[in-house]
């Protein structure tokens, strides 16, 4: 396993993200809270040891906030934010604005998009175009030369609780999630060499909670090194097309 000592939580404030915070500290980690105010954080449970101010949306704030973190798992998301631009800002932007922030540190890194990602035609897609950002965020993630995990759950805290999980590839699958469940699975695959470089759907429900990580995450199959896109993607988001701001990013955020 690998050893991790502070690890910054994004989004540690949200539905899911306080369940990464409770299973990182009872896990040994130190949870660094990421916040836009003390305050808010201080008043979110579980009670979180040690908060980082930032805002997403504003790169600069970023720099002292990741200055002595040796891990990231990125949980954040726009869903509170009705604007069109909130997933570009926020859900890719906040990507961007951690790397950045880094300067040429790579840590380990755990960043939670969604399941059916690669589905353009869905109504996920409808507004905002959120899952192509989110896309992009784990384009970033992957060429950003950092030990990475990419986590697509499915339709969180729906249908049948459950903490027995399962795992799939090439994001033709739905199913529910727990987040109390997924909270584990995210500082599970923070900690296990066996998840470095995967890309996975996962699922929880009804059945034995599942405990073995190394076996579950060494049946996958990792990405191909150096890929843009999960290993069974399908291969519809030409990187010629995208915009110039995407481009600009990929270009400067990757470490050969």
């Amino acid at each position: 396993m690998t050893t991790i000592n502070r690890v910054l939580v994004v989004g540690a404030t949200g539905r899911t993200g306080r369940h990464v915070v409770a299973r990182a500290a009872a896990h040994g980690p130190t949870p660094v809270a990421l916040a836009r105010s003390e305050p808010h954080a201080r008043e979110a449970p579980p009670p979180v040891t040690e908060i980082v101010t930032g805002d997403l949306t504003s790169p600069e704030t970023l720099t002292e906030a990741v200055r002595d973190i040796d891990a990231v798992i990125f949980v954040h998301g726009s869903d509170d934010d009705s604007r069109s631009d909130s997933f570009e800002r926020v859900d890719y932007g906040g990507v961007v604005g951690v790397l950045r922030a880094l300067g040429d540190r790579r840590p380990r890194t755990v960043l939670m998009t969604t399941f059916y990602i690669t589905h353009r035609d869905h109504f996920f897609n409808d507004s905002g175009h959120a899952l192509d950002w989110k896309r992009r965020s784990e384009r970033l993630v992957r060429l950003s030369g950092a030990p990475y995990t990419i986590v697509r759950p499915g339709w969180l805290d729906a249908g049948k609780k459950g903490a027995h999980l399962r795992i799939e590839q090439g994001d033709t699958v739905e199913g529910d999630m727990s987040r109390e469940a997924l909270g584990l699975l995210l500082v599970e695959a923070l900690l296990h060499d066996d998840a470095i470089g995967r890309t996975f759907e996962v699922f929880s429900g009804p059945g034995p909670a599942t405990t073995d990580f190394t076996t579950l995450f060494g049946e996958t199959v990792p990405d191909a090194p150096g890929a843009l896109d999960a290993v069974e993607d399908t291969a519809d988001l030409p990187v010629d097309a995208e915009p110039a701001r995407v481009r600009d990013d990929l270009a400067h955020l990757r470490i050969p």
